[in-house]
């Protein structure tokens, strides 16, 4: 290496002591073939570039005319837009396997690292798009291919060892950045597989019919709890933590629970009580002060309502403990309505009862039964200009709104009245003055004229 600079034999000499980590030495014919594999790479990504501009549109027209499923196309949108990486790793193999058939494997060593890379890269990229949740997947995907590259280029050992001894000792208790890295990994794959198999147990309990639905929402938060629970457990006891350490940061988390976090607190104890007593589930109709709307779903700070306005409220579980509820469907999803109305005097009461009933069960959401849930009319008072009735009539999709179908039965009865010419009646006020002051209000009428 004397025949360069004193800069580039210094540049040189570093990566010779590099590469002596492989057990190989840096010499001319390794700079020659260096420069090599580099301009194969080189020429690669760039033929890459230019074959995928050519076959991605193509591929992308027939992936349309396809009829795919959500999941099944999304993949797809994946793999294409990882055309040129894909075409870029082939290649790459395919100038490593000319160039170990043409010369000796070591002078093929640099573009076998590079391929490997590569594809570490590609497999992890299209693993981690399992995971939903974007940030996640790029934190999984980087990371992922930052061990692989440790490992390919063979410094994960020295890496471990570095990692270990940056560390902190405190009353016996050691914490290493090693630890640190190795608990965000592996809590992090544990907290994901515990919530994903929560889903799925909560997904399964909902096809329990025999089984109340605030039961099948209670058993899934307590299966997720647990799974929470045990993830935890397993990942610290799995990376080296002393549990009788943590004791002090415990009674400080105690500590704040019982100061800070009173309502938390409450609510989730409140969320337990309400699944437990099923005084309410998924599905029921409930008015809460000025809400009114039906559950969409029990969570543990909180209750879903969603309103006929589509507006959601989301109403802290304390409030359902310590409140009123009126609950139309706690027993069963049948509600009655009623309508008031009058008629004039000049109408006959045992026909408008008569027709009053027909027009309500003329509504295809009007339940046709006998007993209980009969549809009727009453008499309920003799007005200054009307006879009151009120008519009473039951619906069993109280989620389908009340407003709705109290106007369509108006419309029916008055359609009804008018056919069978029963007046509804409005009052009239008729004013009786004496004739003194008749006279001062109307003077031209005893012949008097004004004058200026």
């Amino acid at each position: 290496m004397s025949d360069f600079s004193p800069l580039t034999a210094q540049v040189l000499l570093m990566l010779n002591n590099f590469l002596q980590i492989f057990g190989l030495s840096l010499t001319q014919t390794h700079l020659f073939w260096g420069a090599v594999q580099i301009s194969v790479a080189l020429s690669c990504f760039i033929l890459a570039k230019y074959l995928a501009s050519k076959v991605e549109p193509k591929l992308e027209e027939r992936v349309r005319a396809m009829s795919l499923d959500g999941s099944r196309l999304r993949m797809m949108a994946v793999v294409l837009r990882r055309t040129r990486w894909v075409i870029f790793v082939l290649l790459l193999w395919l100038g490593i396997s000319i160039l170990r058939v043409s010369t000796w494997d070591s002078r093929s060593f640099l573009l076998t690292v590079i391929a490997s890379l590569a594809t570490s890269w590609v497999v992890i990229s299209f693993a981690s798009r399992m995971i939903k949740n974007q940030t996640l997947s790029r934190i999984v995907a980087v990371v992922g291919w930052v061990i692989v590259a440790f490992y390919t280029l063979g410094i994960m050992q020295q890496t471990v060892v570095v990692f270990d001894e940056l560390a902190i000792e405190m009353s016996g208790f050691r914490i290493s950045l090693l630890m640190i890295v190795q608990g965000v990994v592996l809590l992090s794959f544990l907290f994901w597989a515990a919530l994903a198999i929560s889903r799925m147990l909560e997904r399964q309990f909902q096809t329990f019919e025999d089984i109340s639905p605030t039961m099948r929402v209670l058993v899934g938060k307590i299966s997720r709890f647990v799974l929470l629970t045990m993830a935890g457990i397993i990942g610290l006891s799995i990376i080296g933590i002393d549990f009788s350490a943590l004791t002090l940061v415990s009674g400080a988390i105690g500590l704040g629970i019982g100061f800070g976090l009173q309502k938390v607190v409450s609510n989730l104890i409140s969320g337990v009580i309400l699944l437990l007593d099923k005084s309410i589930k998924p599905g029921d109709v409930i008015s809460v002060g000025d809400t009114f709307g039906w559950i969409t779903s029990l969570n543990a700070r909180y209750v879903s309502v969603t309103a006929r306005d589509g507006r959601e409220y989301l109403i802290p579980n304390e409030d359902l403990i310590t409140q009123q509820v009126e609950n139309w469907s706690f027993n069963d999803t049948y509600i009655r309505i009623e309508i008031n109305f009058g008629v004039s005097y000049n109408s006959d009461p045992h026909l408008v009862k008569e027709i009053a009933v027909k027009a309500a069960l003329k509504h295809a959401r009007t339940i046709r039964a006998t007993g209980e849930y009969q549809t009727v009319c009453h008499i309920v008072g003799f007005g200054d200009s009307s006879i009151d009735f009120t008519l009473r009539f039951w619906i069993a999709d109280p989620t389908n709104g009340t407003t709705n179908i109290r106007g369509d039965v108006f419309l029916a009865l008055w359609d009804t009245f008018k056919e069978n010419d029963i007046e509804i009646p409005f009052p009239h006020r008729h004013l009786l003055l004496d004739p003194a002051t008749s006279a001062a209000l109307n003077p031209q009428a005893n012949g008097e004229t004004k004058t200026s």
